[in-house]
């Protein structure tokens, strides 16, 4: 069922980025009863953002979620494009590209040429950079907000709300409800480096790679030691989730933001680990190796 804009504000959505992220946030706005589009210069992501839609509406199917005919709605609200001018009819725009501030701020800048709606809000997914310097240069700094998922962001819960320096309230209260109408758990947060959940996790991960790095327990000890605390998932497997390349730069930007703390340094093992190549699930090889589907 399509969301009633008059009753939400918000009936179509735009993702920039058709990377793990991207899709798979599209997914979760798709699923929602939104119309999307999915943007990004590179139609090989685009390609393989339109197999993951397939292969995830068909398990949806298989599991009783959605029927044939619910799928075939789910796709025909779903746009694929390379034009970035197809955006401006979106009420939210999330952007989900590469961990890097130059890029991040030419897609903004682009975005605000293209005759954007007046009251459209553009969402950063960014897991470390302060959103009061993305949004700082916008046109519209009252609808500039952080929006930051959680991989995979179809599944889980979890999202962090960020409100930047500029963001005003009512950007705040609908993204924070659009959050909760993709079925997610919205929590509003300060705009500090890593906001709450990278925060945290430096030590999870950090400390963790200094354990094996010293010798008292290897990668497999200590994933099946932390998952006996119960966390779901060890700290070496939770970062060949991420991607290590990906976790790695977020790691120096914590770092740097807090004029380089010796706590929140980043991991010599890490950066060995992706200077080798050592990416995690993605190249079929991180702290653990995997087969070509990613088990």
């Amino acid at each position: 069922m399509d969301i009633n804009q008059t009753e939400n504000e918000i009936a179509s959505v735009a993702v920039c980025g058709a990377g793990a992220m991207g899709r798979g946030i599209a997914l979760a706005s798709l699923l929602a009863g939104y119309k999307t589009v999915l943007f990004d210069v590179q139609p090989s992501a685009l390609s393989k953002a339109s197999e993951f839609l397939t292969v995830q509406l068909q398990k949806n199917i298989e599991k009783g979620r959605l029927t044939t005919q619910s799928a075939a709605d789910v796709q025909a609200r779903f746009t694929l494009t390379e034009r970035m001018t197809e955006l401006a009819i979106c009420d939210v725009i999330i952007e989900a590209i590469i961990e890097e501030t130059q890029a991040k701020e030419e897609l903004f800048s682009a975005l605000e040429t293209i005759g954007l709606k007046h009251a459209a809000i553009i969402a950063s997914n960014t897991s470390s950079f302060s959103i009061s310097m993305l949004g700082k240069e916008r046109k519209s700094r009252g609808n500039f907000i952080g929006l930051h998922f959680f991989n995979p962001p179809h599944i889980m819960k979890l999202t962090e709300v960020v409100r930047g320096a500029y963001t005003d309230d009512g950007t705040v209260m609908k993204i924070t409800s659009f959050a909760r109408s993709l079925g997610k758990t919205p929590v509003v947060v300060r705009d500090v480096p890593g906001f709450i959940v990278n925060r945290t996790a430096r030590n999870f991960y950090n400390e963790a790679m200094r354990i094996v790095a010293e010798g008292a327990a290897t990668i497999e000890q200590t994933d099946r030691i932390m998952k006996s605390l119960g966390f779901k998932m060890g700290p070496f497997e939770l970062m060949d989730v991420i991607g290590n390349d990906v976790n790695l730069e977020v790691s120096k930007s914590i770092w740097k933001q807090y004029f380089y703390e010796p706590r929140f340094a980043p991991s010599t093992m890490q950066q060995d680990t992706v200077s080798a190549g050592k990416l995690g699930r993605k190249t079929g090889n991180g702290f653990y190796k995997y087969s070509t589907d990613g088990r």
